[in-house]
Protein backbone atom coordinates (compact mmCIF):
# COMPACT_ATOMS: atom_id res chain seq x y z
CA UNK A 1 0.00 0.00 0.00
CA UNK A 2 1.35 3.40 -1.11
CA UNK A 3 1.75 6.05 1.96
CA UNK A 4 -0.63 9.19 1.16
CA UNK A 5 1.20 12.00 -0.50
CA UNK A 6 2.27 14.85 2.32
CA UNK A 7 0.54 17.94 2.75
CA UNK A 8 2.58 21.30 2.44
CA UNK A 9 1.17 23.49 5.04
CA UNK A 10 0.11 26.87 5.42
CA UNK A 11 3.17 27.80 7.56
CA UNK A 12 6.69 27.41 7.82
CA UNK A 13 9.39 26.35 10.50
CA UNK A 14 10.88 29.34 12.54
CA UNK A 15 13.85 28.76 9.68
CA UNK A 16 11.93 29.28 7.17
CA UNK A 17 11.80 25.88 5.77
CA UNK A 18 8.51 24.06 4.73
CA UNK A 19 6.23 22.25 7.12
CA UNK A 20 4.72 18.95 5.39
CA UNK A 21 1.84 16.60 6.88
CA UNK A 22 1.56 13.37 7.03
CA UNK A 23 -1.93 11.66 7.44
CA UNK A 24 -4.76 9.44 6.48
CA UNK A 25 -7.65 11.80 6.93
CA UNK A 26 -7.97 14.91 5.40
CA UNK A 27 -10.42 15.75 8.32
CA UNK A 28 -7.87 15.42 11.20
CA UNK A 29 -7.20 18.30 13.39
CA UNK A 30 -4.53 19.11 11.73
CA UNK A 31 -5.50 19.22 8.54
CA UNK A 32 -8.74 21.27 9.40
CA UNK A 33 -6.17 23.76 10.97
CA UNK A 34 -4.50 24.07 7.79
CA UNK A 35 -7.63 24.36 6.31
CA UNK A 36 -8.87 27.04 8.51
CA UNK A 37 -5.12 29.04 8.29
CA UNK A 38 -5.36 28.48 4.43
CA UNK A 39 -9.19 30.24 4.53
CA UNK A 40 -7.77 33.38 6.91
CA UNK A 41 -5.06 33.94 4.56
CA UNK A 42 -6.97 33.74 1.59
CA UNK A 43 -9.08 36.09 3.64
CA UNK A 44 -6.43 38.45 4.45
CA UNK A 45 -4.87 38.47 0.79
CA UNK A 46 -8.41 40.38 -0.64
CA UNK A 47 -7.89 42.93 1.86
CA UNK A 48 -4.07 42.98 1.48
CA UNK A 49 -5.39 43.53 -2.03
CA UNK A 50 -7.75 46.39 -1.50
CA UNK A 51 -5.34 48.05 0.32
CA UNK A 52 -3.17 48.20 -2.32
CA UNK A 53 -5.14 49.19 -4.61
CA UNK A 54 -6.29 51.92 -2.58
CA UNK A 55 -2.50 53.26 -2.43
CA UNK A 56 -1.98 53.07 -5.67
CA UNK A 57 -4.98 55.00 -6.67
CA UNK A 58 -3.97 57.97 -4.21
CA UNK A 59 -1.45 59.66 -6.19
CA UNK A 60 -0.59 61.75 -3.12
CA UNK A 61 0.47 58.36 -1.42
CA UNK A 62 4.03 58.81 0.02
CA UNK A 63 6.36 56.31 -0.45
CA UNK A 64 6.11 55.45 3.07
CA UNK A 65 2.35 53.85 2.10
CA UNK A 66 3.58 52.95 -1.33
CA UNK A 67 6.19 50.56 0.41
CA UNK A 68 4.18 49.52 3.26
CA UNK A 69 2.13 48.30 0.51
CA UNK A 70 4.02 46.19 -1.57
CA UNK A 71 5.57 44.36 1.67
CA UNK A 72 2.21 42.85 2.66
CA UNK A 73 1.42 42.23 -1.21
CA UNK A 74 4.26 40.36 -1.22
CA UNK A 75 3.73 38.36 1.82
CA UNK A 76 -0.17 38.08 1.19
CA UNK A 77 1.53 36.55 -2.41
CA UNK A 78 3.59 33.95 -0.62
CA UNK A 79 1.05 32.80 1.21
CA UNK A 80 -1.56 32.33 -1.82
CA UNK A 81 1.36 30.91 -4.02
CA UNK A 82 1.78 28.47 -1.34
CA UNK A 83 -1.60 27.60 -0.72
CA UNK A 84 -1.55 27.16 -4.64
CA UNK A 85 0.91 24.59 -4.63
CA UNK A 86 -0.16 22.67 -1.82
CA UNK A 87 -3.57 22.27 -3.17
CA UNK A 88 -1.94 21.53 -6.93
CA UNK A 89 0.38 18.71 -5.37
CA UNK A 90 -2.95 17.19 -3.96
CA UNK A 91 -5.22 17.03 -6.79
CA UNK A 92 -2.40 15.55 -9.28
CA UNK A 93 -1.59 13.22 -6.25
CA UNK A 94 -5.61 12.25 -5.65
CA UNK A 95 -6.40 12.09 -9.54
CA UNK A 96 -4.40 9.10 -11.53
CA UNK A 97 -5.24 11.16 -14.95
CA UNK A 98 -2.92 14.01 -13.26
CA UNK A 99 0.00 12.25 -12.96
Amino acid sequence: MTPPPLRLLPWTTPEGNPCYLSTDSDRSLLSRLADDIEEAQMDSGEQVLAGARAVLADRRAGERAVRFALTRATEALADLLRIAVSRGERITDGDPRMQ
